[in-house]
């Protein structure tokens, strides 16, 4: 059963500009973009410090957000949204990149901390609460454990990775409309499992 009624939001997150665009913080902006031509959703407006596009989907009012204003302040795009066109928490979803997962991997999460993620930060503290849905997008950690962490995810993903991204886009893409056609909870039961096809496909070799 749906557990989503009415308008959701769907937020993606990274930096703005063409310097930020393939790097790993901006995976939230890659899947929003992906999802948003396969839809064919409006063409981007800017609202609440924003580029907002709008769909009909599966019955809902599907808004997509990517915030413009820089990753450690998300929280300013996102609370306001979320009060203009009243979303119930449980319709917000935040797409994000996760150092703590390997390449390619992702999960649904609800209530849980932040996982240094500054961008999420900035959400719970302007929400008010972390009672809402995550993807969380693994792009691992760097190879070299003394490289900053805000120095690594500022980076483009590596070049054997970059061949794997889009499989990895278009997986999260699935994934984020399973959650408006069905809800978290099946959302997370079909795909809180492992990394992109091909390193699967390793596994059981």
């Amino acid at each position: 059963m749906n557990d989503i009624r009415g308008p959701v939001l769907i937020v993606g997150l990274g930096n703005p500009g063409y310097r930020y665009q393939l790097t790993r913080h901006n995976v939230g902006f890659l899947v929003l973009d992906a999802i948003s031509r396969h839809l064919e959703a409006a063409n981007p407006a800017e609202q609440f410090k924003s580029l907002v596009s709008k769909v009909k989907h599966a019955g809902h009012d599907v808004i997509f957000a990517k915030p413009q204003t820089f990753m450690n302040l998300s929280g300013e795009a996102v609370q306001p949204l979320i009060a203009f066109y009243k979303i119930p928490l449980e319709n917000l979803l935040v797409i994000h990149d996760d150092i703590d997962q390997p390449f390619g991997q992702m999960k649904f999460q609800k209530n849980r901390g932040t996982g240094g993620h500054n961008g999420i930060r900035n959400i719970h503290e302007k929400l008010g609460t972390a009672d809402y849905a995550r993807l969380k997008i693994g792009v691992g950690r760097p190879a070299e454990p003394k490289m900053a962490i805000d120095k690594y995810v500022l980076q483009n993903f590596a070049p054997d990775q970059e061949d794997q991204l889009r499989e990895v886009i278009q997986r999260a893409g699935e994934a984020t409309l399973t959650f408006i056609e069905a809800g978290f909870q099946r959302a997370q039961n079909e795909y809180n499992t492992g990394a992109v096809r091909e390193q699967n496909e390793e596994d059981s070799e």
